[in-house]
C-alpha cells in the first residue's frame, strides 16, 4: 500500500481516535465530515473521496502493528508545522461528544507523542475546543 496524503493521513488520526473504543458514532463520523469540509487544511481535498479513506484506515488499522503503523505513517508524511493541527483534528472528534472514554484519551496520549505536540500547545487546543463545545443550557 502507497504511503497516504497529509489529507489522508490527517484523517486516519480521527478515525483512529473515533474508532479507539470500538463505537464510531454518527455524531462523531458526522464531525469528520464537517472538519473535512469546513478546516482550511482540507481546502484541495476531494470530501467525496472521505468514506475511501476511511475505509483505508480500517485496512491498515487491522494489519499487525496496525496503530503503531497508522501514528509512524501519520508522522512521517504530515508536515510538522501541521502537527499541531492533527491533534487539533483528532480531539475535535475526541470531545465532540462531550465525554472522553479512557480508550480515546490513550490514542489522544500516544498521537501528543508521536507528533510531539507540546504540553502547552496541547492545553490551548484542548480548552479552546472545549470552549466551543459548551452550551447554555
Amino acid at each position: 500500500m502507497p504511503l497516504p496524503t497529509a489529507h489522508e493521513a490527517l484523517i486516519y488520526l480521527m478515525v483512529i481516535t473515533s474508532a479507539s473504543d470500538r463505537d464510531m458514532t454518527d455524531v462523531e463520523l458526522a464531525r469528520i465530515g464537517e472538519v473535512v469540509r469546513t478546516w482550511p487544511v482540507f481546502i484541495d481535498f476531494d470530501a467525496k473521496r472521505l468514506i475511501a479513506v476511511a475505509q483505508d484506515c480500517q485496512l491498515m488499522l487491522h494489519a499487525d502493528n496496525g496503530l503503531d503503523d497508522v501514528l509512524d505513517t501519520a508522522r512521517r508524511v504530515i508536515p510538522e508545522r501541521l502537527h499541531d493541527t492533527a491533534y487539533a483534528a483528532a480531539f475535535e472528534v475526541a470531545s465532540v461528544d462531550l465525554e472522553m472514554r479512557m480508550e480515546e484519551l490513550r490514542v489522544l496520549q500516544l498521537l501528543r507523542k508521536h507528533l510531539s505536540v507540546d504540553a502547552l500547545t496541547v492545553a490551548a487546543i484542548e480548552r479552546a475546543t472545549k470552549a466551543r463545545h459548551r452550551m447554555l443550557t
